[in-house]
């Protein structure tokens, strides 16, 4: 799949935007089977936004101050003609309205397995718990918080001596493999979402941890 073939993508970051950087990095390869076409945040200064403009993606910062926030926000991805919603650092909760108006079409990226430690600071709360298994996930969004089904995982060993930040150094290396995978697979028409069950063609299992599709690997 290649060019106006294209799965049309929307991403909806509120920071930094290193997934967003994943996936744009991802779509520069001309067989990759999605194309970013905006980017759009909740913060006028979201650093993701500059990764947009560098990329040559349209930009939009859409007020959440102002009535019918969502309502906006919906209308300008319905103007971009996107097929696709990706959350990568998104940190508002959407609205079941909003879920409702793009149902089985937004997906996130979360630092656990799900549905262990869903919400804020997951690899603090993995730490806590005393796991040697970490990981992320990405997910269809529901109208729970990290609740929607599952669509692929890596699992991520918690090492001795790690703290926060080194734990999610190493989760969010996994995390930029795996979103764009998912995109991939949603693209190419291999994810069938059966009620919370997600049906993945031609998935794989690597032992080392994670799962991977040819010519992806985790090492």
């Amino acid at each position: 799949m290649s060019g106006e073939n294209n799965l049309r993508v929307a991403v909806l970051a509120s920071g930094r935007g290193s997934n967003l950087q994943a996936l744009l990095d991802a779509a520069q390869d001309e067989a990759f089977p999605a194309k970013i076409i905006g980017v759009l945040s909740d913060k006028s200064n979201a650093q993701a936004l500059e990764r947009a403009k560098k990329a040559g993606i349209k930009s939009l910062w859409v007020d959440p101050s102002k009535d019918s926030y969502e309502e906006r926000l919906g209308d300008e991805i319905e103007t971009l003609g996107c097929g696709l919603i990706c959350c990568a650092g998104y940190m508002k909760i959407l609205t079941p309205k909003f879920v409702g108006r793009f149902s089985g079409k937004i997906i996130n990226i979360h630092p656990s397995l799900l549905p262990s430690f869903p919400g804020l600071h997951s690899q603090r709360k993995a730490l806590r718990a005393g796991v040697q298994i970490a990981g992320c996930t990405v997910h269809f969004i529901d109208e729970g918080v990290d609740t929607g089904p599952v669509i692929l995982q890596a699992a991520v060993p918690v090492m001795p001596g790690d703290d926060e930040d080194s734990l999610s150094a190493r989760i969010l290396g996994f995390e930029h493999r795996i979103y764009p995978m998912a995109v991939r697979l949603i693209a190419e028409g291999k994810i069938r979402l059966d009620g919370r069950r997600v049906h993945v063609e031609g998935l794989e299992m690597s032992a080392g941890g994670g799962f991977f599709s040819p010519p992806v690997t985790f090492t």
